[in-house]
């Protein structure tokens, strides 16, 4: 193919968007909602998130969880009307181009894929601790649980987890969907149990380290400083981050017959309940463990990296088993939905001419994206492996970055919502109004805020896990080498294959372009 001839596809007249493939009509709400619960990873992601939140908080930590949610519902409904109007598996990508143009629209597809490499070195990285964990916990054995601590076996376990996971999403969604089903009801019952432990726990006298649970902890202005309330909501957005894979299956998901598409309302139930069981989970857990800086205490730097694992024994006993499968499993369900984000945004991309073409084959017989889904892989797989030897807080360091990335392209989505609709929605009244243009736009500014507010504090060499190179912050040089990677890709990508960034393989436009095109071809009719 020359540089100069877009390749060939057949574009909707209206959106400007074209099919890419994949096997449509596959998934109902229900299953569509398990899969963005699996990425989610309630189990894998507060065992993560409640120590860094905590050291940057303290007992703030529910109140920086529910805070943080506030955005993210803004978020949603830009979500939900681009997805409405434009649906597309390349999400922030397709709709950023629509807005702002092929740059912009490139480098939140960038964001969003960046985000989900982060997120899959760290689901293997926790999948691994976590099965030694259970194998120490069945054999009896403790000195087992530290054989994750070894570079060597951590790495060679973690590409077995990349490699099994890949294989499950390779086959499919529905084959993933199934997976999906048995894990989801087994971390959700794991962890009300967990959360109901730590509230009866909270309440023994014998421990002495328990906090009683006040109104002022679910007061985000009480948090001391706005530079750790910006890092507080990174990692409260990390928490959240994931329920938009479900908007990424838009062109895969079933049709709906009321007003508002099966992806979007999977999506905003999703929402509702992980909100829920988050807020619930970190009130518990400073309640039980208190803010020491010993033992059990979420100050304590030896456990903040993966705080039920300190956290298990204590709260259930003998039972404590069970949250580890628990946490292992939504490792390992994470891992295999979380790669269908990065691969359905890699093949769009690849579709409109903004990345190579070999990246949007379909298998013949899976309908997968396959070659995008093994990219992703590998790359999440080289990413870890190198990050392991660099630093021992690999964990905490990456969820800082992750949450960056993710305001970053959360924030561009949520701004392209309020662009795209601007000349339509105050037409339609001032429900459209709020829905489209004017929440989102707000939800978008405040993640920009925080993007950069937290770069900006994250060169400080103590900031996150105090991890530094030269005196410069990990996270810092993660976060700029991450969107330096991507501002010589596009560059590169321009020249070799200038098309779509001219406009002739994805157009930028607007709500009020599409009435027009509409009423025209309703004329021609």
């Amino acid at each position: 193919m020359s540089a100069t001839t877009p390749p060939t596809r057949a574009l909707d007249s209206v959106t400007g968007m074209s099919r890419k493939g994949l096997k449509t009509g596959d998934i109902g709400v229900l299953g569509a909602i398990v899969v963005g619960f699996s990425v989610c990873a309630p189990a894998y992601t507060l065992t993560a998130s409640v120590g860094p939140a905590a050291s940057e908080v303290g007992v703030q930590t529910p109140a920086i969880f529910l805070v943080g949610f506030i955005p993210m519902l803004l978020v949603a409904l830009g979500y939900r009307a681009l997805n409405d109007a434009l649906p597309d598996s390349g999400t922030s990508f397709t709709w950023g181009t629509r807005a702002f143009g092929p740059w912009i629209g490139w480098m939140a597809g960038w964001g969003l894929i960046a985000a989900t490499v982060l997120v899959l070195s760290n689901l293997a990285g926790i999948a691994v601790e976590f099965l030694f964990q259970v194998i120490a916990e069945i054999t009896g054995d403790r000195a087992i649980a530290k054989l994750s601590e070894n570079v060597g076996i951590n790495i060679l376990v973690c590409l077995g987890f990349m490699a099994l996971a890949t294989f499950i999403s390779y086959r499919g969604m529905t084959s993933t969907k199934v997976f999906q089903f048995i894990t989801v009801i087994f971390q959700g019952l794991a962890l009300v149990w967990f959360i109901t432990a730590m509230f009866i726990g909270a309440a023994d006298p014998a421990n002495t380290a328990a906090l009683t649970p006040e109104l002022s902890w679910f007061n985000p202005f009480a948090v001391d400083s706005f530079s750790a309330f910006a890092a507080g909501i990174a990692v409260s957005i990390f928490v959240y981050w994931g329920w938009d894979t479900v908007l990424t299956m838009g062109e895969e998901t079933k049709e709906s017959k009321g007003r508002i598409s099966t992806a979007s309302l999977a999506a905003l139930i999703l929402v509702v309940i992980i909100v829920l069981l988050y807020v619930a989970t970190a009130t518990a857990t400073v309640a039980f463990a208190g803010l020491g800086d010993t033992g059990t205490g979420l100050s304590n730097p030896e456990i903040q990296e993966n705080v039920f694992a300190a956290l298990a024994h204590p709260v259930m006993g003998p039972f404590a088993i069970v949250l580890f499968v628990a946490i292992l499993v939504s490792a390992m369900a994470s891992i295999n939905s979380t790669a269908i984000s990065p691969a359905r945004t890699l093949l769009a991309m690849a579709h409109y001419g903004a990345l190579p073409q070999k990246l949007k084959e379909i298998h013949p017989k899976y309908k997968s994206p396959h070659v995008a889904l093994l990219t992703s892989a590998i790359v999440a797989s080289a990413f870890y492996a190198i990050m392991r030897f660099i630093s021992e807080d690999v964990l905490w360091d990456t969820i800082t970055s992750l949450g960056i990335m993710v305001c970053f392209y959360y924030g561009i989505t949520a701004l392209s919502s309020a662009w795209y609709f601007r000349n339509t929605a105050f037409k339609q009244g001032i429900g459209a109004a709020l829905s489209k243009v004017l929440l989102p736009g707000l939800g978008g500014v405040v993640l920009l805020v925080v993007f950069f507010k937290t770069m900006f504090d994250s060169i400080n060499p103590e900031f996150g896990s105090g991890s530094n190179i030269g005196g410069v912050g990990l996270v810092f040089i993660l976060g700029m080498v991450v969107i330096g990677i991507g501002i010589l890709l596009m560059i590169l990508q321009a020249v070799r294959e200038p098309g779509f960034f001219r406009g002739e393989t994805l157009r930028k436009g607007d709500d009020a372009e599409t009435q027009v095109i509409e009423v025209f071809d309703d004329g021609l009719e």
